[in-house]
């Protein structure tokens, strides 16, 4: 028996923790299961095990035991761990924030600090306001959370004045273990004791004609129940069982009966689990859609490119008809027994394919991402491990992690979105990739598919030789692509044409579509109302306290908001500087372009969906409804309604300002302006009649807008890819951002040269930097940034190490304590 276990625990700390495990739990656990272990003197952790051994810590340590196990099969399977590995090996980071990143937090048992009074203190009194009054508030003799008790004497912070009590003998501390998941249950009814056969059913029947509202209440026990006939003399919790809510609600239902026949032993109440997965039910007529012969052609090709290359690139222009081609190849892999994954950038997409999949799939398909309660990830995650797993999976990036027993493909739908990529906190990982290599680890396969690729991916499918390629070049039913007109804005301001933020081809072509019962969609990447306020007398502008950029107007909250940190502000009355009071707002955002419209469009019906009109769950769902019912007939939005959305009547697109994409210190600004403006002019015309795309911009002549209006992917890829090369960027090179953060500017600059200082003599001239930022604070924390090209002649591991070693220096230094040192691998932004 193994006596001893390294844990992985969710800290952001290197390597495992190393247990001891006691002869009472040998044999117990395995690798993947979780078990509560301590740490420091009174913490305690769940953890993830992650290798059982043999081998003593070195002599001195002291090893401690294990505390509990958790579970009794494991909850991360063996593929799961190696994603795990992987993820922590490449995006530099620690084992533990990946374990916080895929665990739902109903998976991970927390440690509380709670505090009593101590019934044998022998201390005085405390003297101290705040201490007086925690000790009047422990009184009852029950144990408090630290932080439930700040709040309700009043406080902040209470820690210090707790840490000095529990000094002085006043006051004891005990951790408790917080299980954050329950299973939800519900109270059931079903047959009692006395249905024990034919002979009995009859006597009851007979004995009830004395107690007609008793008999009522049973019989519709038996309707409500759908029970068959034949079964009804007999107690069989298969059919005969129902919910006391929905029996309550017959109209035969009364408190008195239902007591009765409870007493009687007809009827019992009990409580059992239920499920808090809502699943969509299938429409056979769904099952019969037949492919065109575009898609049948290029289901043939992916099929034949999996021979070669276990991940292909689906390449088919905005609506050609790809989810179509996925459904025929997910309904392939679920009737070979195989599990799949449908991987979405965001959950905007996830609204319209769960109804579209839904149809065709039914209960086979499960829904996951961070919008749904975390009690309902932690039931998914479960029912993924035990016998009967949803054989198909919607989910965003965090998906990659669920646990999967047979998988035979994932399907990364828009795979160009920079939303797959995570941000913070760490792991800084990209889904994307992530997908691909689980997919390797479990011998499944992979198709992306997307209508504007990747620079990268294209690359990889074409010069590269890494993944097979496949083409889909015309819209379903033979629809035109839409019309792109180009308007330009800084002619027609100059002849004062144009008055407000549409130009008069726009008014004319939105106002039509809505007079011929169609819909339009209008394009502006900002949020708010206006992006500046400035004092019209002096230039000043309102700055954020804690970042260093200008504040946001909100004008249906009626603040200044910082889009940084989400700091609100009150709108200045007068400027500062001067003490004027004549301010004005600068600029558009979504919101103004909504009040906009209703005094330009007067037949509109407007919606917005940006991230303000989204912060819920069913957000989402209401705009996206509405829009397709036709309830609202004029969406506003920025770069959500560009993903992947499938309407019907949407005759115009306007996008209002094309360069603002171009605005950006990115080398990947061309590319993905050239994404973002393609798919939100994929949105117009989808069925039927050939739609409009007005694309309004300042620099009608760059070669960005002709390579959007001809739809030309090619050209865009061609000269993006030969300035690359030419510079020394992906796909030659990797990319890896090295950020250093302090609230105090000095020990930033300081910090970063160091590091600079330690990194240059292995990597040269191709570490940039340390540079300020172009944001250079936020959330009060100074930036500092260089950029690694990685060129393929370094070794990978050998990175790895030199960049974790310099860091590992610096957080030891004793004079930059304090000082936060990540690192951003592949980064998209």
């Amino acid at each position: 028996m193994h006596r001893y276990v390294d844990i992985i625990l969710p800290l952001a700390l290197p390597g495992t923790f190393t247990y001891r495990l006691p002869e009472w739990l040998m044999g117990q656990i395995g690798v993947g299961c979780r078990v509560v272990v301590p740490l420091g003197k009174s913490k305690y952790y769940t953890g993830i095990v992650h290798r059982l051994h043999d081998t003593p810590p070195a002599e001195g340590i002291v090893v401690k035991d294990v505390c509990e196990v958790v579970d009794s099969t494991p909850i991360l399977l063996p593929q799961g761990l190696k994603l795990w590995e992987w993820i922590s090996s490449y995006y530099l980071c620690h084992l533990g924030e990946v374990m916080k990143a895929a665990l739902p937090s109903g998976l991970k048992l927390e440690s509380e600090t709670l505090v009593s009074l101590n019934p044998d203190a022998a201390a005085e009194a405390p003297a101290e306001e705040v201490a007086e009054k925690i000790v009047q508030q422990l009184k009852d003799g029950k144990a408090q959370r630290i932080d439930a008790l700040a709040k309700a004497i009043g406080y902040a912070r209470i820690d210090t004045q707790v840490r000095r009590l529990v000094e002085q003998g006043l006051l004891v501390v005990e951790e408790k273990m917080a299980r954050s998941f329950r299973p939800r249950t519900e109270t059931k009814v079903r047959l009692g004791k006395k249905w024990a056969s034919q002979t009995d059913a009859n006597e009851i029947w007979d004995a009830l004609r004395r107690t007609p509202k008793q008999e009522k209440l049973l019989q519709a026990f038996f309707y409500l129940t759908e029970c068959p006939l034949e079964l009804q003399g007999i107690r069989d919790d298969e059919y005969a069982v129902l919910s006391k809510k929905r029996l309550a609600q017959h109209p035969d239902f009364s408190a008195s009966a239902f007591d009765g026949l409870r007493r009687k032993e007809i009827l019992e109440v009990f409580t059992a689990e239920v499920s808090r997965l809502k699943t969509p039910k299938a429409l056979p007529q769904a099952l019969t859609h037949a492919l065109d012969e575009q898609q049948s052609a290029a289901l043939e090709q992916i099929e034949a490119s999996w021979q070669k290359h276990n991940v292909c690139l689906l390449h088919g222009v905005t609506s050609s008809g790809k989810t179509e081609v996925y459904i025929e190849l997910i309904r392939r892999e679920i009737a070979a027994g195989r599990q799949v994954l449908y991987l979405v950038p965001e959950i905007a997409l996830t609204t319209q394919l769960t109804t579209r999949l839904g149809r065709v799939f039914g209960d086979k398909m499960g829904i996951y991402h961070s919008k749904f309660p975390d009690a309902e990830r932690v039931e998914l995650w479960q029912r993924q491990l035990t016998s009967t797993p949803f054989p198909l999976i919607l989910g965003v990036r965090s998906s990659v992690f669920l646990p999967f027993q047979n998988l035979g493909l994932i399907i990364v739908d828009e795979e160009h979105e920079t939303s797959y990529k995570q941000q913070d906190p760490a792991p800084r990982y990209n889904a994307r990739d992530a997908a691909i290599l689980l997919a390797r680890f479990v011998g499944a396969r992979t198709l992306l598919g997307t209508a504007t690729p990747a620079v990268e991916t294209y690359y990889n499918a074409h010069e590269g030789g890494k993944y097979g390629y496949v083409s889909m070049t015309k819209r379903h039913g033979d629809v035109a692509l839409p019309e792109i007109i180009v308007e330009d804005v800084k002619e027609l301001k100059r002849k004062k044409i144009m008055k407000s933020p549409f130009s008069p081809r726009l008014a004319e072509e939105v106002n039509q579509a809505l007079d011929d019962g169609g819909q339009a969609i209008l394009f502006y990447n900002r949020r708010g109302y206006s992006p500046v306020m400035e004092c019209r007398s002096c230039g000043w502008t309102p700055h954020c306290n804690n970042c260093d950029v200008p504040l946001t107007f909100h004008q249906r909250i009626g603040k200044l908001t910082c889009h940084y940190c989400g700091a609100t502000y009150d709108i200045p009355r007068q400027c500062p500087q001067c003490e004027e009071t004549d301010l004005k707002d600068i600029g558009y955002g979504t919101e103004k372009i909504e009040s906009a419209v209703q005094g330009c469009f007067p037949k509109a019906k407007t919606a917005r969906m940006d991230l303000d009109t989204t912060r819920s769950r069913d957000a989402y769902e209401k705009i996206i409804h509405d829009f397709q019912c036709g309830q609202s007939n004029l969406l506003v939005g920025t770069q959500m309604v560009t993903k992947g959305l499938d309407f019907d009547r949407v005759r115009v697109v306007g996008i209002l300002n094309a360069d603002q994409a171009l605005n950006i210190p990115d080398f990947r600004a061309h590319e993905r302006a050239y994404q973002m403006l393609s798919q939100v002019a994929g949105r117009a015309g989808r069925r039927g009649k050939q739609g409009k795309v007005i694309l309004q911009t300042r620099q009608a002549n760059l070669p960005l807008i002709k390579q959007i209006v001809q739809s030309d992917y090619e050209a865009m890829y061609l000269t993006q890819v030969a300035e690359r090369k030419a510079f020394g960027y992906p796909p030659f090179t990797r990319i890896i951002n090295i950020y250093v953060k302090h609230r105090d500017e000095r020990f930033c600059v300081t910090a970063a040269s160091h590091l600079a200082t330690m990194l240059r003599p292995h990597f040269g001239t191709n570490l940039l930097g340390p540079d300020r930022p172009s944001i250079g604070r936020i959330q009060s924390q100074h930036i500092r940034k260089m950029m690694l090209k990685v060129v393929p002649s370094l070794p990978p591991q050998g990175t790895r190490r030199t960049l974790l070693a310099a860091a590992e220096v610096l957080k030891n230094h004793p004079a930059l304590k304090g000082v936060t040192l990540y690192f951003d691998v592949d980064p998209l932004g």
